[in-house]
């Protein structure tokens, strides 16, 4: 089974780099994020034409969240079922794919430390691993992708000295994020790349940051043990992230073997 993320930084401006994407790359499942467009607008019949059920959770210019795949989609869930009130954002939706809980999650920028939408971000966090709690166990097959908004280490970002006292970096957010993991998630990423700096999924589009290789390291597989030992290969497609229009994020594609779709 072939599982993506990708930001694409509104759907609209990106559907026909996607679609070339996935004709190319033909994965079984594609998590987006930031897909900025309402419920009724979502292009499902050009992800028909293409072999792919879909789900999408929008809210119109902001956020937006969407699973595709070609091994099923069923039970739906948009936002968390923890209890609490829902998110007032579309930042998330679950669905069963080819045997695997999947989740595609676009956790919020936090925009500066102190301010009130950081706070909102460390809860949005807390609800993440609630909801995991709650709702599933680290011995089934679960995999939440999407953009955390997070870099973890300091050799997920190109200059830590340039993030000081920023967002992304601080403690509390690594702190969330490591919790999330303690439940019983794995980066497949770096099960394979341990110790390489300079692996990136995310540039902005000022200063030249993609050519120049400064960027960082935010989009995510997690996966739990079951499906992390299937892992056989995880890359990040920086050719996706070049050409003309491009998402300031690039795809990041995982395969895992032995999975019955």
């Amino acid at each position: 089974m072939r599982i993506v993320t990708w930001n694409v930084n509104s759907l609209n401006a990106r559907l026909p780099r996607v679609r070339e994407w996935l004709e190319i790359m033909n994965p079984d499942v594609l998590c987006m994020q930031e897909t900025k467009l309402a419920e009724d607008a979502f292009p499902t019949s050009e992800f028909t034409e293409l072999g792919y059920e879909s789900v999408h959770h929008g809210q119109g210019q902001w956020n937006g969240v969407a699973i595709l795949s070609k091994v099923g989609i069923e039970d739906v869930v948009a936002g968390f079922s923890d209890g609490g009130d829902p998110d007032p954002d579309a930042r998330i939706i679950w669905a069963t794919c080819g045997g695997v809980r999947v989740a595609s999650a676009y956790i919020p920028n936090g925009r500066e430390v102190g301010h009130e939408h950081y706070a909102y971000k460390l809860s949005w966090l807390a609800r993440l691993k609630s909801h995991l709690e709650l709702n599933h166990d680290p011995k089934d097959s679960v995999a939440v992708l999407g953009d955390f908004n997070v870099a973890p280490e300091d050799k997920d970002v190109w200059d830590p000295k340039a993030f000081k006292g920023a967002t992304h970096v601080s403690k509390p957010e690594r702190d969330a994020f490591e919790e999330i993991l303690e439940w019983g998630l794995q980066d497949v990423f770096r099960n394979h790349y341990p110790s390489e700096e300079g692996l990136y999924t995310f540039w902005e589009y000022m200063a030249g940051r993609f050519h120049k290789r400064e960027g960082m390291r935010i989009d995510f597989i997690l996966a739990t043990k079951s499906l992390s030992t299937k892992c056989k290969l995880v890359l990040v497609d920086r050719n996706a992230r070049k050409g003309e229009k491009p998402s300031d994020h690039a795809p990041l594609l995982a395969e895992l073997v032995g999975i019955l779709t």
